[in-house]
């Protein structure tokens, strides 16, 4: 009943979208997907793309592990077979630790999308730990190996390549010089700016040819947890190279200080309402349970950028209705309002429905003190399991993803109006 309930929900929001396009009597017109500025509800052509990159970015838990890892064409033991038209085009691992970096590079030739999936690190709970207990270090952004243009098309394409490549590419990239725009007084997070500086290497050279060969093909990075950051430093990259990323994250940790954040912003217009929700170049995912997105601390100078959707439902698997657009960097009805450390601009405290952040404190407290390292309240276990609950349960590279944990709905759904 719920899943019917779910799909005529979905139906109906789909239905309005198409009536809109179709009777409008002064011509051809997009879709009206959202009414207002004030407008915080997801359409349902962005719930459905979510969806689908939440399993996208499952898939990249399969690269590093034993075995089979990913093969070509696009084969693995998780949800390869879901995507029929993706070809791998390389996959990487720089290491175990959170200043590492994992993942794979693949094309949709359905949809003309190069996709980039970062990976999050091997272990969410020390993760979690790490981030909640140590005091994380911060470098100037961008630091002087942001300067080094390893990935240069001119050194990593082939002559053979570049011959190959007819007519005019819109990326205009031949011999691409770095144009990053400066951040002043920008500070990120050292062991995710080290993790992006190793993937850099690792992975331009394949992006700079892609992009060559695929003009047309939009470029999608998505990330989830600490790949999240990994892929919002790529994506500032890009862009000084003239690349158009579209960015999704799934529970990404905050990656620098408040300069950092307005940086964001600016670059990917975060401050702007759009009436089209499917237009937006970053969509930042939050989750009622998750802690991530409230670290590393604010009393360590870390902030969260804009561009957030945050899902209210805390157990798998949200409707359309558990997901709404948040204003700004901190709205109080997302998921800045579960952090009791941060007060509002104005100085005046808060009303904040619950101090998540002081919920991991005292699980972990009980973790590191107790004789057999079990907490006792809150149950450390369910914010690790809530930081992989975004439309699946992420992280498990096993046939169709974790068994039995929730999204089964959504295969319906994909068969039905929204694919």
């Amino acid at each position: 009943m719920r899943f019917l309930q779910s799909l005529i929900t979905t139906a109906t929001y789909l239905s309005t979208s198409i009536a809109t396009f179709h009777t409008t009597g002064n011509g051809p017109q997009s879709p009206l997907l959202r009414h207002g500025n004030s407008n915080r509800t997801v359409s349902a052509i962005l719930f459905a793309e979510l969806e689908e990159l939440a399993r996208i970015v499952d898939i990249s838990y399969c690269v590093g592990l034993t075995g089979l890892g990913i093969i070509k064409p696009f084969q693995c033991l998780s949800r390869c077979s879901d995507f029929p038209s993706f070809e791998l085009v390389t996959t990487w691992l720089t290491g175990p630790l959170l200043s590492d970096s994992c993942g794979y590079i693949a094309l949709d030739h359905g949809k003309q999308r190069i996709i980039v999936a970062f990976r999050g690190t091997y272990s969410i709970a020390s993760t979690v730990v790490d981030l909640s207990t140590v005091p994380q270090e911060y470098v100037p952004y961008p630091g002087s190996d942001d300067e080094k243009d390893e990935g240069a098309v001119s050194e990593d394409v082939s002559k053979e390549t570049l011959h190959g490549i007819d007519g005019h590419t819109k990326r205009g990239v031949i011999a691409v010089e770095d144009k990053q725009i400066k951040c002043e007084n920008c500070t990120v997070h050292m062991g995710f700016h080290t993790a992006w500086l190793h993937t850099r290497k690792r992975i331009l050279a394949d992006l700079n040819v892609q992009t060559l060969l695929h003009p047309d093909y939009e470029l999608n990075l998505v990330g989830h947890s600490s790949g999240g950051v990994v892929a919002a430093l790529a994506a500032l990259d890009f862009q000084g190279r003239g690349w158009d990323p579209i960015v999704t994250t799934f529970g990404e940790p905050r990656m620098g200080n408040k300069g950092l954040v307005k940086f964001v912003d600016d670059r990917f217009k975060l401050d702007e309402t759009q009436d089209d929700d499917t237009k937006m170049k970053y969509r930042r995912v939050t989750h009622i349970d998750d802690p991530v997105p409230l670290l590393p601390l604010t009393e360590w100078g870390y902030a969260m950028h804009a561009g957030e959707i945050y899902i209210s439902k805390p157990s798998l698997s949200p409707d359309i209705r558990d997901l709404e657009h948040c204003a700004g960097d901190s709205d109080q009805e997302c998921i800045a309002g579960h952090d009791a450390t941060a007060a509002e601009e104005d100085g005046a405290l808060s009303v904040r429905k619950r101090d998540l952040l002081s919920s991991v404190r005292d699980e972990i407290h009980d973790v590191v003190n107790e004789p057999w390292g079990i907490p006792s309240r809150y149950k450390l276990w369910q914010l690790f399991f809530a930081h992989r609950d975004y439309f699946w349960r992420l992280g498990l590279c096993v046939p169709g993803g974790d068994p039995g944990v929730g999204g089964e709905k959504y295969g319906e759904v994909r068969k039905g109006e929204l694919r």
